[in-house]
């Protein structure tokens, strides 16, 4: 499993502004999935370097969220409430969500749905773009991924009825992390910041 990105933490720029500095970029339509294999090491590194490349270029950074395999729900708690320590209210109305309305979603569950939707209401299991699905469904809020895919660059998870005006900003790196998305500290002089540097992650 990844652990922790090795990220600073900033403060929140503000929707508006993350929404504006992504506003050029085409967004694929989402179809939900669960998570295909685990990234080799180096597919990893490389994914995270394109990852991080992207994010200097977009005027963004990550708030790093631990590899605990609740980093989906953590990211989500952060965008919605400022702290990754609601991950376990953000994952009970996600299983909530996925029971109540599985006609939406079992179609993109390839094992039976009763036992997807049992296991994904335990503690550290991997969230998947089902439950990014059910999540944007919930809050009634689009989902923003930044991701570390060679050819897709940016998706929207849409929720079937939007309720709110605000969006979650997450970065989505190597099929099995997510982070948290925030403005990077001062936009006026972003060309003139460092340009990312190679890290390595750890299992």
């Amino acid at each position: 499993m990844i652990a922790q990105v090795l990220t600073e933490e900033l403060s929140n720029g503000g929707d508006a502004a993350i929404g504006k500095r992504l506003s050029h970029l085409s967004s694929i339509p989402h179809i939900p999935r669960v998570n295909r294999s685990i990234p080799t090491y180096t597919e990893a590194e490389t994914d995270h370097q394109r990852l991080l490349e992207r994010l200097y270029e977009y005027g963004l950074q990550e708030r790093r969220m631990s590899g605990d395999g609740n980093c989906q729900f953590r990211a989500i708690s952060d965008q919605l409430y400022g702290t990754p320590e609601k991950h376990k209210s953000v994952r009970k109305h996600v299983h909530h969500q996925l029971k109540a309305w599985k006609d939406l979603y079992r179609e993109y569950v390839p094992m039976k749905y009763s036992d997807y939707v049992r296991k994904m209401k335990k503690l550290g299991e991997w969230g998947d773009h089902v439950t990014l699905q059910a999540a944007a469904d919930w809050f009634g809020m689009k989902i923003c991924l930044v991701t570390s895919f060679k050819d897709t660059r940016y998706i929207e998870i849409l929720p079937k009825t939007p309720r709110q005006r605000n969006d979650i900003f997450l970065s989505f790196w190597s099929e099995v992390h997510y982070n948290s998305l925030y403005q990077a500290p001062d936009p006026a002089t972003i060309q003139q910041m460092p340009k990312p540097k190679k890290r390595h992650w750890l299992f």
